[in-house]
Order: structure tokens, then C-alpha cells, then sequence
């Protein structure tokens, strides 16, 4: 199972190594960054980098996609090359997914229309823009299209979509693995469970 996570400059590091981190564990799988041309493409915070490995033109075909999102995704919506790789190589995938704002690249590859589809909260509401139906859950499936809500949901993702790839068994000895077993410390992780007015806040660190 070829798997192909595209990056482009001021994606959100998370976005990518989640899914990462999920997949390449996977028996079976082989997880390849990919960009426009090889080489180290710099995250949002500009302090962290992913060096791609091949270039779109090398990997025109994989059989899953998993598009990040971050502050990028403003200035990707309108890189050709990027888009125009995501249209071309859902034609042939077996799932093509997204994580955080990644649905918008997707939305802007034309391949939302009339269907389900998350993205991060701050942002959720704009993917109708896309033609999409915007849905406040953690991850989406409609059809082949898989997507994820923010930046942690990633992780998430990935699991739900190796259990459908593979088996149940297979995605829970990864999460084992891993040992995902969030508890995290506050109950702020979504707009309907944290305090009244950190919303504000939370989208000025974006």
C-alpha cells in the first residue's frame, strides 16, 4: 500500500507526522512525503522541517493521499501543481484523505462537491464555498474521501482509515503500539467543551 502525504510551505507539522507516525507502523505500508520537487519543505512555525522524498511526478498514482492543513493552505489554494496532482491521483486511489484545512486543497481539486466533509472548527462552516456539506465530527467518510477535523484528529483518522484498509485487529496493535491513549489534562480540545472566550485566543495562535 503506497501511501502519499503531500507538503507545501506552512503546513502544520502534526497534520503530516500523525498520520505519519500511524501508517508507516502499519504492516504492509509504505508512507512517502512528496512535494513538487525533493528536498525540505518548512512547517508553520518555520522552525521545522519534512524533507519530501520524491516529487509528485514521481509518485503519480498512490493508493492513499493524506492532505495536511495549516496557515498554507491560504497561498496552496492556489499552487496548480499541488491541486492538480491531488485531482489527478484521486482518480486512482483507493482513499483519498485530509487532515485539518487539507480538506480545502481537496475542496479546491473539485473533489468535495455534494459530499460530507470536516475540517478544523475555526474554519469548518467555509467548506460549503467548496460545494462540500461542512460536518462537525471528528473524522468524515464519504465514499473514498476521509477527513479530519483539526491538527490531533489526524491521528484519529488514520486509525479509522487503516481499520478499513486492513482490519480492526491491525489498527488497534498500531495504536497500541503507539500507545495512544489521549487523557489530556484540560477539557478544552473543542469550541463545545472549553471555557467561554478562549476560542478567541486559541484562533490568534493559528
Amino acid at each position: 500500500m503506497n501511501i502519499a502525504i503531500p507538503l507545501y510551505p506552512r503546513f502544520t507539522a502534526l497534520d503530516a507526522v500523525g498520520p505519519y507516525t500511524v501508517l508507516a507502523f502499519a504492516p504492509g505500508c509504505t508512507v512517502t512525503f512528496v512535494a513538487a520537487e525533493p528536498g525540505p519543505v518548512l512547517d508553520d512555525r518555520g522552525s521545522l522541517s519534512l524533507a519530501a522524498t520524491a516529487s509528485y511526478a514521481d509518485l503519480p498514482a498512490p493508493d492513499v493521499i493524506v492532505v495536511p492543513g495549516g496557515p498554507g493552505t491560504i497561498e496552496a489554494l492556489s499552487d496548480s501543481a499541488l491541486l492538480g496532482w491531488i485531482a489527478r491521483a484521486h482518480e486512482r486511489t483507493r482513499w483519498t484523505t485530509s487532515v485539518c484545512s487539507g480538506s480545502f486543497l481537496l475542496g479546491a481539486a473539485g473533489l468535495l462537491t455534494g459530499r460530507k466533509a470536516t475540517s478544523h472548527w475555526g474554519w469548518l462552516d467555509q467548506l460549503a464555498g467548496f460545494g462540500a456539506e461542512p460536518v462537525s465530527e471528528r473524522v468524515v467518510i464519504d465514499g473514498k474521501i476521509v477527513t479530519a477535523a483539526g491538527v490531533s484528529s489526524g491521528i484519529d483518522m488514520a486509525l479509522t482509515l487503516l481499520a478499513a484498509m486492513s482490519d480492526e485487529e491491525t489498527a488497534q496493535s498500531v495504536q497500541l503500539a503507539i500507545e495512544y491513549d489521549p487523557r489530556p489534562p484540560f477539557a478544552a480540545g473543542s469550541p463545545k467543551t472549553a471555557p467561554a472566550g478562549l476560542a478567541e485566543k486559541a484562533m490568534a495562535l493559528i
